[in-house]
Formats: C-alpha cells, structure tokens, sequence
C-alpha cells in the first residue's frame, strides 16, 4: 500500500502505519519492509526526544523566572515604593546619587534671608554657608515644588548677616528670635512642622557654637539650643567628640563658608604643587596677653603661646594683622596653623585644605566635617594644645618622615571639592555632602517613615 493512499479517516502517520501494517503490502513492495519498520522506530525515537527535550527546556526555564504567581496580594506601596521612596533607592545605589532624595525650600518672606543680602558681605563672609546652601538648594535637583513628597523641609532663615556698626562682626543676638518667628509662620500656614514636630526640618547654623546661637562658649552653654529647634536638623560648623550642650540636638558637622570663586583666583596664580618657600605659617588675631578686654581667655592662650614661643623663629612666618591677599601666603606654605578661636574651627582648615598647605589643627575634641568625604587623618597633623610648645619639634619630624605622602593625599581635588560651597550643587562638593548626609537620616522624615512602616506592615 503506497504511503500516499492515505485512509481519510486517518488519526496520524503512526495510526496509518500500523493500518498498512495490519493489511498487509503487494509482493513487489516485500523487499522493503526492513527499510519501513527501520524507518518508523527511528521516527518514533526522534520524535519522542523531541518532546522530551522540549519539555526539559520549558521547565527549566520556568524554574529561573521568578514566579508572579505566589504571594496572591502585592502591596501597592511596595509597588509605588520604586519611584516614590527615597529610603529604598538611596540605600540600594548606596551615596553616589541622591536623585530620589525630596526637599522643599520654605519661600519665607524676604525678611528672614534675602534682605539681608543688601550687604554684600552677608554671602561671602565664613558664616555665609547659610546663604550659600540655600541658593544651591534653590537650583537643585533634589529640591521639590510639592510639600507632600518632600523628605525634609528647609528653612531659609540668615541670622548671621546683622554685622555690628561697632566692630564689623556678625551680631547673632536677634537669631532666637527670628526663628521663632519664622516657625511661627510656616507652622500656622503649612501642615508639615506640625505633624513631624520638626523632626524633618533643617536649619543652619553657622557661627561660633552653633544652634546655641552665642559666640561666647560659657553664654552659650547657659542659653543651649532653643527649644524650638531640638526635634530637628541643624547644619553647624561646631562640632566636639564629647557631650557638649550645643551639640543635643540631630545636627550635621559642615565646613565654615570659604568662596571658591577666591580659591579658584588663588591657583592660578598658584598651583597646589607649586613653589612653597615658607614652612610654617599663620595670619590672624593673637593676643599678646591672653586675656581681653571681656576678662576670657581667647584660644584658651593657645594663639599666644605660639606667638611668645615661635615669633623669633624664622621658619615661622606668623601675622597678627590682616591682608587681603592672605591666601596667596596659604599658596606658598608647607604647614598652616589651624589653632581654636573663641571656637574650636576657623576657615583656615577649609583654606588650607582648597590650597594644598597641610592644615595643622589645635583644637582638642574638635570633630571636623565629612568624615566619610575627607580622611583628615591623612591629610592633616593633630598636636595637642598642651603641646603647642613643641610644635617645631613635632613637624620638623612630619617634614622627615611622611611629609610627601601627607601632600599626595591632600592634593586630591576631591578633598578640596567636597569642603567648598558652590552656587550650584556639583557632585562631591560641600552642599552635596550635607544632602547625603540627610539622605542617611531618613528615619527622621514624616514620609519616609511612614512609607517604611507601610513596608513592614505589608512584609
């Protein structure tokens, strides 16, 4: 029977098979029946490994796709959470982009920030990172229009720019008041100090001891930090390793305003790793006795003591009055003296740094900022202020030993980037570093919190 002739009520090549099988073939076919029961078992074979093998491949790839099908309920916050959750995407890329991260810019009424700027000084003096990081937030990636998205909430409030008529210096007195005031407003005309109790609004405070908001230690830590402020987060340049009362409240350890346009000035005329012929330098008050006029000690007698000890030494180069040009000097130092003032930082640290000299800090307890952005144990010397009488002696060793490698650390650009406000936020630099280090306080945002209790709730 030819393979052709095909019964029509045929179910399948197999079943026709065994149908011409069954009936039997004409004698003149007899001599290829070998070939034909050949034929059908190897098809059988290849036909079965086909669908063997097909199922093998189907299932096995099932097996690497994770499943949709086996928790019954997907929590639509979960969901959400991968456009609308900061704390997720932050933590999951770790530091190197915040562009999840909300914030909204209080738009307070000229009277607590920008009036101030009348007086040119008011952006540019050490206490201008006020000014300098709300300008940047302004233009921000990270900043937000709408409120209720927002992780934290920033208070645009300048307290450092009411410079005395008497001696020129920033008067901080009218500081508590203006930011009762401030709160007061934005309290009684948004929802959202009110339902986190502040815990998500950051301020700065720039000056000598921070939110204590007094330039004289001793007042205050009588005064301590206004009541209204101890649920939030302040941005200070005062900053201790021990318990300090300026310090009992969530705050973040920034650098002291210096104007990156000077530095930028400054090394073109003088490189990093230019020329430096003077070894020891510093610029700036040292009383000759201690002290003042106030009956306090200024430095703790640190700055005098470097002044009675070292002015006849000439590998110190050391001023008592002011020039203009004083960063060019910076340029051209191996080692710059960061003693304390009335507080334990002053700008010659960022100075020093953004110029290349290595800073060298008197300052006992002072905890310096960007810790994780700035290995300051490599690119700077610590001596004690009971040692300041051997400070020749302790760098002469430094200059002996590990001088060139202190230098190379110094002179990473990153180093210098991240301690510098910039008008915009660049990545690395200082205003980004105070973003990634709200990026890490999450915790403390109303809505961060409350997408992660609906997160466990969900789990």
């Amino acid at each position: 029977m030819a393979l052709h002739k095909t019964p029509p009520n045929s179910r399948g090549y197999y079943v026709k098979m065994k149908l011409l099988h069954k009936h039997g073939r004409p004698h003149h076919h007899q001599e290829k029946n070998c070939f034909y029961k050949y034929y059908k078992w190897l098809l059988w074979l290849s036909l079965s490994l086909y669908f063997f093998t097909s199922y093998l491949i189907s299932n096995n790839n099932h097996a690497k796709q994770p499943s949709h099908h086996q928790t019954p309920h997907v929590s639509r916050t979960l969901i959400e959470s991968n456009n609308t959750a900061p704390s997720q995407s932050l933590h999951s890329r770790g530091s190197s982009s915040l562009k999840n991260l909300k914030v909204f810019v209080y738009d307070l009424p000229p009277k607590y920030n920008t009036d101030w700027l009348s007086n040119e000084r008011c952006s540019k003096h050490l206490f201008a990172s006020e000014v300098a990081i709300h300008r940047a937030l302004l233009t921000s990636e990270v900043r937000t229009f709408d409120p209720y998205e927002a992780d934290f909430f920033f208070v645009p409030v300048y307290v450092s720019c009411n410079f005395s008529t008497v001696n020129g210096f920033p008067a901080i007195g009218h500081a508590r008041s203006l930011i009762a005031s401030a709160v007061s407003l934005l309290s009684s005309e948004y929802p959202f100090w009110n339902r986190s109790r502040g815990s998500d609004h950051v301020f700065v405070a720039s000056h000598d001891f921070g939110s204590c908001f007094h330039t004289l230690e001793d007042v205050a830590v009588a005064d301590g930090v206004p009541e209204i402020m101890r649920n939030s987060i302040v941005l200070q340049t005062f900053g201790v390793v021990y318990e300090h009362p300026c310090q009992k409240v969530e705050h973040v350890v920034i650098p002291p305003y210096v104007s990156p346009e000077s530095v930028q000035d400054t090394m073109e005329n003088s490189p990093v790793n230019g020329r430096r012929d003077i070894w020891v330098f510093f610029r700036g008050k040292m009383e000759l006795h201690p002290k003042n006029v106030s009956g306090r000690f200024y430095s703790k007698k640190v700055r005098t003591m470097i002044w009675r000890k070292f002015n006849g030494d000439r590998r110190f180069y050391l001023q008592r009055h002011r020039f203009a040009g004083y960063q060019s000097e910076i340029a051209r130092s191996v080692f710059c003296l960061c003693p304390l003032g009335w507080a334990p930082w002053s700008p010659r640290l960022v100075e020093s740094v953004a110029l290349g000299c290595v800073p060298v800090v008197i300052a006992d307890g002072i905890r310096l900022p960007f810790l994780s952005a700035v290995k300051w144990s490599e690119i700077s010397i610590t001596v004690a202020e009971r040692d300041v009488g051997r400070l020749a002696e302790i760098l002469e060793r430094v200059a002996a030993t590990n001088l060139s490698t202190i230098q190379r650390n110094l002179w990473d650009p990153a180093t210098r980037r991240a301690l510098l406000f910039n008008s915009q936020v660049r990545e690395g630099d200082a205003t980004w570093q105070v973003l990634r280090a709200l990026s890490e306080k999450l915790d403390r945002s109303y809505r961060g919190s409350r997408v992660s209790r609906q997160l466990d709730f969900d789990t």
